[in-house]
């Protein structure tokens, strides 16, 4: 059901890039970030014009971490090309995912590597005022972004005439609220303009017109590590790692029924096998992989057959799903495939910001029609619906999570069409988990 492409097995199963300073130095020290190598990379971006470190981002082959998995230097130069005297670039470091911490890890370990990687991209682009829109409970990270920031300026590394340049830039940090549809740039641009959260239809893209009309660049936190990392080794050296079309690596959440949970970074087309079992430790005890949902609440559910699959962003858009968040969610044989896409809908339903028809609606209808299956109130005609539901919601929705949404849904659809059925034909849940009809889920004491 699922492409094979099983890369060579000669390297290390980590490479650690965006996470490449964690736990080797201080966070809160600059001279740390100085020592192994930090600020190499904006001092040689400075030497060169901007189109040339533009140039050595696209070589690199860098995407964009996330939804889109688009192409990095294509944005900057979308951006740079786009007329206005004052430009914005963005570092979007919050997280709706409840299990990703790919942010916060990045943020309270190393702010210093994604501070750098802004500075790289505003000079690059033409960028005159960076934000970093972070969520507010994420104490530690902002008063380490805010030490990391006047640590920069004392040392000329942000602020006016950069490193005796005639480049200058400032940035600030912005105390935001979590939202799964933040991912969405023009959901994200609402949340910072202080107007109601939800996503905007606008004629251009937002590095053309976007915060209050100006230019505006978005990258997550990870994006602009990498960034960092490509400019201090060289678009070469980045680009040896990963796939032809999907160079350098990600970062995972790892959850769930896995013996080693956890942030792990692996190079792009790492085998899903080689994360659940060689990096992850597998499953606990004697109990069968069932499915891993990569990507977040809105990411789809893929079965044990697919484990040869290559991660990139790709090979997952074919099988069903994204990037997304970056969290994966090992499931085991004792789930129900069922209820988990359940409990997905019903949490997207919660996230949806109300404003499109189709999310509003269909996310809502479709946990309905899940949950009537694992109550065993299911129709024979609940399955194609719920297919019908999920394409008009790809189609219609207006932000990225609306389009992601019906991904957990679809994707049991395609893998696990059996145990749907068997909840509504046979009325019975195969991994006992749902209180259908004619099954009978003995209590904690029988």
């Amino acid at each position: 059901m699922c492409d094979k492409g099983l890369m060579g097995s000669e390297r290390s199963p980590q490479v650690k890039i965006a996470l490449r300073n964690c736990s080797h130095i201080d966070p809160e020290n600059i001279d740390d970030y100085i020592a192994r190598g930090g600020y190499i990379g904006l001092a040689r971006a400075l030497k060169m014009t901007p189109g040339e470190v533009t140039e050595e981002v696209e070589r690199s082959g860098l995407r964009e971490r996330g939804w889109s998995g688009s192409s990095a230097a294509k944005k900057w130069r979308l951006f740079f090309d786009a007329t206005g005297s004052e430009k914005v670039a963005i570092c979007s470091a919050v997280e709706g995912d409840p299990a990703s911490l790919t942010t916060r890890a990045l943020l309270e370990s190393d702010p210093h590597a994604v501070l750098e990687g802004i500075v790289i991209g505003a000079y690059a682009t033409g960028a005159t005022l960076g934000l970093i829109y972070v969520n507010a409970e994420y104490g530690v990270a902002m008063s380490r972004l805010r030490a990391a920031l006047k640590q920069m300026e004392d040392r000329q590394f942000l602020g006016n005439q950069i490193l005796d340049s005639d480049v200058s830039f400032h940035m600030e940090v912005i105390d935001g609220k979590g939202r799964l549809a933040c991912d969405d740039e023009t959901f994200l641009i609402s949340a910072i303009e202080g107007k109601q959260t939800m996503p905007f239809v606008c004629s251009s893209r937002p590095p053309v017109s976007g915060l209050g009309g100006k230019p505006t660049l978005i990258h997550r936190a990870e994006t602009w590590a990498h960034v960092s990392a490509i400019l201090g080794k060289g678009a070469e050296w980045y680009a040896g790692f990963g796939t032809e079309q999907s160079k350098g690596t990600k970062i995972f959440t790892l959850s769930g029924s896995v013996i080693h949970p956890g942030l792990i970074e692996v190079p792009m087309g790492t085998p899903l096998r080689e994360i659940v079992y060689d990096i992850g430790g597998g499953i606990p005890g004697s109990k069968a992989l069932r499915a891993v949902q990569i990507g977040g609440p809105a990411g789809g559910y893929l079965p044990a057959s697919c484990l040869d699959l290559p991660v990139d962003d790709d090979h997952l858009y074919a099988a069903g799903t994204t990037m997304g968040s970056g969290s994966i969610l090992m499931i085991d044989s004792d789930a129900c495939i069922v209820q988990q896409a359940k409990c997905s809908m019903s949490f997207i339903r919660d996230e949806s910001c109300g404003k499109c028809v189709f999310c509003r609606e269909g996310t809502m209808q479709m946990a309905e029609i899940l949950t009537d299956m694992t109550e065993g109130r299911g129709k024979t005609h609940d399955i194609d619906l719920l297919a019908e539901l999920g394409e008009g919601l790809k189609l219609g929705a207006q932000c990225d999570l609306g389009k992601a949404a019906p991904d957990p849904v679809l994707t049991v659809i395609r893998y696990f069409r059996e145990e749907l059925e068997a909840h509504i034909k046979e009325s019975r849940c195969p991994a006992r988990v749902c209180r259908v009809i004619g099954v009978s889920i003995p209590s904690a004491g029988g």
